[in-house]
């Protein structure tokens, strides 16, 4: 059997009465992705959050690699993060002054990769997801489709241990969002990385190798 890349124990979290995540627990193997549905508000991008150590949990564990991100701190938990953890945002989060192919190096300078490197493995990443010819462009210039695609890639540019994607194809095409899923499930198998993937969606939910649906605070399998 291949090895968990995530392993969540009983996790909680509660906003004042209110509990979103009610001793929740999954297992997700290397090579495989998860779909995560539910309402608007139930939880699914704080359990993201959770898993990629931006926020606190209450209670429990949540072990990535086999660490449990939830015992690590400041520049520990951003190092992890750094390393093994590839996250793609639902607002991008892209540089504004930096080009679409320096976005997505980002993570590999930041460990250090050399900038040519770096340069030529992100711009090579955004040709198999149709922007060769926009790889110079100011996030500014770029449409919402383009700019979730260099968000995309620069979140599986550093091959990533787990990929945690909230509504990675929100604001495309269906024929972009096609390859877009495509490319992570490609990454996925041929990195033996995991993925937990936040959708409203069905469409793409269905291209997971297994579906979750988040309501009161628990996860029912769909």
């Amino acid at each position: 059997m291949d090895a968990p890349r995530l392993v969540i124990e009983g996790l909680s979290k509660a906003f004042g009465p209110r509990r979103l995540l009610d001793g929740v627990s999954l297992s997700v193997v290397a090579g495989e992705s998860v779909a995560l549905l539910g309402e608007s508000g139930a939880g699914k991008s704080t359990l993201l959050n959770l898993i990629a150590g931006l926020e606190p949990a209450d209670g429990g564990r949540i072990l990535v690699d086999g660490v449990d991100v939830c015992t690590l701190s400041g520049d520990d938990s951003t190092a992890f993060r750094l390393h093994r953890i590839g996250f793609v945002f639902q607002a991008y989060h892209l540089l504004p002054y930096l080009s679409a192919v320096r976005n997505v190096a980002v993570p590999l300078l930041l460990a250090r990769v050399p900038a040519q490197q770096a340069l030529a493995t992100a711009g090579a990443l955004l040709a198999r997801l149709g922007l060769a010819e926009r790889s110079e462009a100011l996030p500014a210039a770029l449409s919402g489709g383009e700019q979730q695609r260099v968000a995309l890639a620069r979140a599986l540019v550093h091959r990533p241990a787990l990929i945690l994607a909230d509504e990675p194809t929100g604001n495309l095409d269906p024929a972009s969002a096609g390859a877009a899923l495509a490319l992570i499930k490609d990454c996925v198998r041929e990195h033996d990385a995991a993925m937990l993937m936040v959708t409203h969606s069905a469409q793409a939910a269905a291209q997971a190798d297994r579906q979750f649906q988040l309501t009161g605070g628990r996860l029912v399998a769909r």
